[in-house]
């Protein structure tokens, strides 16, 4: 079985629906007003932005996604960046509108658009929805606003709020982002802030560690020690106290850095994290379709200077081999609370198994992996160890 046609017949583990003809759909938006110095995305400042060349190429890339994959129905629709608020909402109706033409959608498809929470991008928000963003995942970072300067923020703690009482009058689903364990948070301040966020009754929130980067600017000011970063005991307790918090308000973890109450989990992400096919395009977008690996022209002239001359940004176009399709669903499999099957997958992916059996015997005695059947999870204690156990049990 190839892996191409095994990948088609994967069904939903929760609802043991056929998702042989399901598609999330990915858009990269690569600009924003500055550079974060913990980011490592593909974004990029400009001064001046042309919004109807971008809308033309982002559409023209989109179509030839479209022709490769047809009779699909769109599960998803997913705005990233950079800072996908700073489009234009006649833009976002533009693809959108586009998708739905290309494939037939499902009646409550998720449209989630990531946001900062800067005043002149909140008052967008009314003409995103109208223009059938019914997700907003927007990006406060911090509750503190000294923490937010040293994240390089270009907002306030009270501005970010005014945005997030507007995406919640404007949006069915919201969601927020917020770093922790940053340099010198204790546990009472995180803990507090947590208690606050908790409060504002959104029924998604992704929780990120700091987490240095090469080539970002805090690598560079690390590697002068300009900060140290906090060490990993205590970030391991803030992950610990993280955990408890959200659990008790009923927003438990489902995936390692992102906690929803239930029915209210990213379903975009989701497709990712099962290894189902999704389609990337924009500048810089990765796609996973069909058995392969597509990956757009990053640099925003160089996408456009592409579409122009091809019809497509694409850059690279790679067949997965077996093995490799693999690892990388193990890898993003086990960062789920539901974890994988490993059957089922091995199968999907044309392997013959997915884990060192032996390895995975060990880990469970440890209490570090958990077995039901065919399914495998990593345990809350294992959680803090996921990276060496990904190591230990990749077949």
């Amino acid at each position: 079985m190839t892996a191409s046609l095994a990948i088609q017949t994967v069904k939903d583990v929760s609802t043991g629906v056929p998702q042989r003809d399901g598609l999330a759909l990915y858009v990269h938006w690569p600009f924003c007003v500055s550079k974060c110095p913990y980011c490592d995305f593909n974004s990029h400042v400009r001064d001046r932005i042309d919004q109807r060349a971008w809308r033309e190429a982002l559409l023209a890339d989109l179509a030839y996604e479209a022709q490769l994959l047809p009779d699909k129905r769109l599960t998803s629709i997913f705005f990233g960046g950079g800072t996908p608020s700073l489009m234009e909402p006649a833009t976002a109706a533009a693809i959108i509108g586009a998708a739905r033409t290309h494939w037939r959608a499902d009646d409550d498809i998720e449209i989630t658009l990531e946001a900062n929470p800067s005043s002149v991008e909140a008052a967008r928000f009314a003409d995103l929805a109208a223009a059938g963003v019914n997700r907003v995942s927007l990006g406060l970072q911090s509750l503190d606003d000294r923490a937010l300067a040293f994240l390089g923020r270009a907002h306030c703690v009270d501005e970010g709020l005014a945005a997030l009482e507007t995406a919640q009058r404007y949006f069915g689903r919201v969601s927020f982002d917020l770093i922790y364990a940053l340099p010198g948070q204790s546990m009472v301040e995180w803990d507090a802030m947590l208690k606050r966020a908790l409060g504002f009754g959104t029924g998604h929130l992704s929780l990120y560690q700091l987490t240095i980067e090469p080539g970002t600017r805090f690598a560079t000011m690390v590697a002068k020690h300009d900060f140290e970063p906090l060490d990993a005991d205590h970030s391991a307790e803030l992950f610990e106290l993280t955990q408890e918090r959200t659990a008790a308000a009923g927003l438990p973890l489902y995936e390692i850095s992102n906690h929803a109450r239930p029915g209210e989990e990213s379903r975009h992400n989701l497709s990712y994290w099962r290894y189902r096919d999704y389609a990337g395009v924009g500048p810089g977008a990765h796609g996973r379709r069909l058995g392969q690996r597509t990956v757009r022209h990053k640099k925003p002239e160089n996408f456009l200077a592409a579409v122009a001359r091809n019809g497509h940004g694409m850059v690279e176009e790679e067949t997965l081999r077996h093995r490799e399709a693999a690892h990388e669903a193990l890898v993003m499999g086990l960062r789920l609370a539901e974890g994988i099957d490993t059957d089922e997958l091995a199968l999907r992916l044309g392997v013959d198994s997915m884990v060192d059996q032996s390895a995975v015997e060990r880990l469970e005695r440890l209490g570090l992996i958990g077995r039901q059947g065919t399914r495998l999870t990593v345990t809350p204690a294992g959680r803090l160890l996921l990276d060496s156990i990904l190591g230990e049990i990749a077949a």
